[in-house]
């Protein structure tokens, strides 16, 4: 019997998929890590399973962060399995080679981060000789019973979230470049009379720290008055 498999972005949310989706003659049964009946395969990511890399032969070393090697642009990113995390993915890769699973259904967060989340998984399983299956979008604004039911009632054709998910890539790739080119130019900057000083940045840890630094000489620079 054929069936599709639901890839949610967090366990809880799957346990909740699967109690809408559970009826009285076709019950799932609890496996490790997935749910299962005659209809549907229910698992989960915790967050994300995958980060974006570059091919070994672009990676510039520690000894070389310098000037001269920037900027770090590599002509494309590989996917690697974040370690902490590698059982749920091999868990999903398995099941998505199953011959009876025809199809996906995208149950990741609705939302930018939800997107990308589901795409690495199944850019992933197509790279390790999973073959290419049709995709579907359950959008939920609310974890409601009624909002689930009606979710799956009324799945999104992949196509209309091409675009979120060029974004969300777009995204993720334009935060590691800002993220390995101003690491290396401010680490190479603070280094430059010797010695090795890492001195990361980020687009979103390098303006909240400022903020952070900002408060604090705030604080230091008070003076009470009566």
């Amino acid at each position: 019997m054929s069936k599709k498999l639901v890839i949610a972005e967090k366990p809880s949310v799957a346990q909740e998929i699967v109690k809408v989706l559970s009826t009285s003659s076709d019950k799932f049964s609890n496996h490790k890590d997935y749910f299962e009946n005659q209809t549907w395969v229910v698992t989960s990511a915790v967050g994300h399973l995958l980060e974006l890399c570059v091919p070994d032969r672009y990676e510039v070393k520690r000894g070389k962060w310098s000037f001269e090697n920037l900027p770090v642009i590599p002509p494309h990113f590989d996917i690697n399995p974040i370690t902490k995390t590698k059982s749920r993915l091999h868990t999903i890769s398995t099941l998505s080679k199953r011959a009876d699973i025809v199809g996906y259904v995208n149950a990741c967060d609705a939302g930018r981060e939800g997107e990308l989340i589901f795409r690495l998984i199944e850019q992933y399983c197509r790279e390790h000789k999973t073959p290419a299956k049709p995709v579907e979008r359950l959008w939920l604004q609310s974890m409601t019973t009624e909002a689930i039911r009606e979710g799956f009632n009324h799945l999104k054709k992949d196509q209309a979230l091409l675009n979120l998910a060029d974004a969300a890539r777009s995204r993720a790739e334009a935060d590691w470049l800002v993220g390995i080119n101003g690491t290396r130019a401010f680490t190479a900057f603070n280094s430059r009379s010797g010695g090795f000083f890492l001195t990361t940045v980020g687009r979103v840890q390098t303006p909240t720290l400022d903020i952070v630094v900002e408060r604090d000489q705030q604080i230091l620079n008070f003076k009470s008055q009566d």
